[in-house]
């Protein structure tokens, strides 16, 4: 296999969430990440390099990496031809408008013309309000987007936000929504052709990463003569694996996967049932 070029965002939850699910992938990182601009993978397949999320997109469209994990937002702001290789259930946030609590601003039929919008995303705010037919004076900031209004640098603001908090510390209220993002594996413009078998390697394993992560193994030795009661409580993805035990004619060794959060209701229905030796394990992937 050619080694493949990885861009991961060098800090922040979405990062230390990155790194787990390549770890879960199989993707482990051969010696000490602290300070490190790359690393490479323990199989010599990948190599990692760590960046700033909004690097990323450019990073990805330039051809210096092959495959990136960053947000939609960002992918948006950038505007690079990238393909798109697959959503992640995590990262999830908005891009919004908002203004300050006790302005009149309640939509953005109430922006006039010639307001100032503080934002770390121009772009994306630019075209916003020209489809909104507003002409407003866009200034670019690289953090603290909500203590603007109050500083009086600006009159509204379009920033990310997840939960709203921020917002609402800052006595900021959230007017109109631009946009929903995630987090997102992006890949250069044409390597799904180009490196098909690789991309589609990796996507997969990180796609088995995602689907074992609300599963748990659950192992015990059942009576033979409870084995369709258990059936009816733990179908598993088809049906339990039942092995034999040595020496024992009576009991049997169910294996199955279960969902993680019935999984110790499971456990109380088999020890009643007059289960086992009961083992449950973590689920590093599940290939379908």
């Amino acid at each position: 296999m050619n080694e493949i070029k990885l861009a991961v965002p060098n800090k922040g939850r979405m990062s230390e969430d990155i790194l787990t699910l390549l770890s879960r992938a199989g993707l482990n990182l051969s010696g000490e990440r602290a300070r490190s601009l790359s690393a490479k993978t323990i199989d010599g397949n990948y190599t990692i390099i760590f960046v700033r999320t909004k690097d990323i997109p450019k990073f990805i469209s330039e051809g210096t990496v092959d495959i990136g994990f960053t947000g939609v937002d960002v992918v948006e702001e950038f505007g690079a031809e990238v393909d798109e290789l697959l959503k992640l259930d995590f990262g999830h946030c908005e891009m919004v408008v908002a203004s300050k609590e006790e302005s009149d601003i309640n939509s953005v039929n109430d922006v006039e013309n010639g307001m100032k919008v503080a934002t770390s995303f121009p772009n994306i705010a630019r075209k916003f309000f020209e489809k909104s037919g507003k002409k407003v004076q866009i200034t670019e900031v690289s953090g603290a987007t909500e203590i603007t209004p109050r500083l009086g640098l600006a009159d509204i603001v379009v920033d990310i936000t997840s939960t709203g908090s921020t917002l609402k510390v800052n006595k900021l209220k959230i007017i109109e929504k631009i946009l929903k993002s995630q987090a997102v594996i992006i890949g250069r413009k044409g390597i799904k052709q180009d490196r098909k078998n690789e991309v589609e390697a990796f996507v997969r394993a990180i796609i088995s990463a995602i689907a074992a992560q609300e599963k748990k193994y659950l192992m015990a030795h059942v009576p033979k003569n409870k084995l369709d009661k258990v059936r009816e409580f733990l179908p598993g993805m088809a049906s339990p694996t039942i092995t034999t035990l040595l020496g024992n004619d009576k009991d049997v060794v169910m294996h199955v996967v279960v969902d993680k959060n019935s999984v110790y209701e499971s456990v109380d229905r088999l020890k009643q049932l007059g289960g086992s030796s009961i083992l449950i394990m973590t689920v590093d992937q599940i290939i379908k």
